[in-house]
């Protein structure tokens, strides 16, 4: 059984016409690469790889035993959890740096490049980011009245002010930071870990505050 996810209609012009299908009871991994590669279609990002009739990648972590299978077939594109079978390419990313390759690839080369950068779409804007991902995560149960985005600009320091109420969440980093973390393409909780995001709120806001950007990075 498959979970059937297609990219919306009310894409952008150039955007493929893909279906990204993943299995029932996906694993973290499965789920991200599903995500990403429907972020990719949406945005007619990839789109020779993303519509290629045929072939098979296997997608390792670096650091864990994660492992995920892309099949490409007439009919779309299916992740499934583990290597079931020799694929035509193998690729070991690191899963907290955007699928960077962490290693050489095998296989077929060609494909392999093809799926790396179709799991890199490019990033929204750090304000679009920050609109949808409140648009996401807003009915959560505990989640914070107000989310303030805020960042260093050319002009000096801008910020987004989403919601309204007393509970106030506040984030702050670099544009790029705030729109991976808020896009899904980061973990939050590694980027916090590594320093480059600020935050300013209570520690049972901050795991809400988790589960909602893992709701986005994993499209739960």
């Amino acid at each position: 059984m498959t979970e059937a996810m297609t990219a919306p209609t009310a894409a952008p012009a150039g955007a493929a016409e893909v279906a990204v299908r993943i299995e029932d009871d996906a694993s973290p991994m499965v789920r991200l690469i599903g995500r990403t590669l429907r972020d990719s279609a949406r945005l007619g990002h990839a789109v020779e790889t993303l519509q290629r009739p045929a072939g098979t990648v296997a997608i390792r972590s670096h650091d864990t035993p994660q492992a995920a299978t892309i099949s490409f077939g007439e009919n779309g594109i299916d992740v499934a959890g583990g290597v079931l079978a020799e694929p035509d390419a193998t690729v070991t990313v690191d899963l907290n740096a955007r699928f960077a390759p962490a290693e050489d690839f095998s296989g077929d080369a060609d494909l392999a490049g093809g799926v790396v950068q179709a799991l890199t779409p490019p990033l929204p804007g750090w304000r679009e980011a920050a609109q949808r991902f409140w648009e996401a995560t807003r009915s959560l149960p505990g989640i914070p009245d107000m989310l303030i985005a805020v960042t260093e600009g050319p002009e000096g320091l801008e910020q987004v002010v989403l919601g309204d109420g007393p509970a106030q969440y506040l984030i702050a980093g670099a544009p790029e930071t705030l729109a991976g973390v808020f896009s899904g393409a980061d973990d939050l909780v590694a980027v916090l870990s590594s320093g480059a995001l600020g935050i300013q709120g209570t520690l049972s806001q901050l795991s809400v505050m988790t589960g909602a950007s893992w709701k986005v990075r994993y499209d739960v």
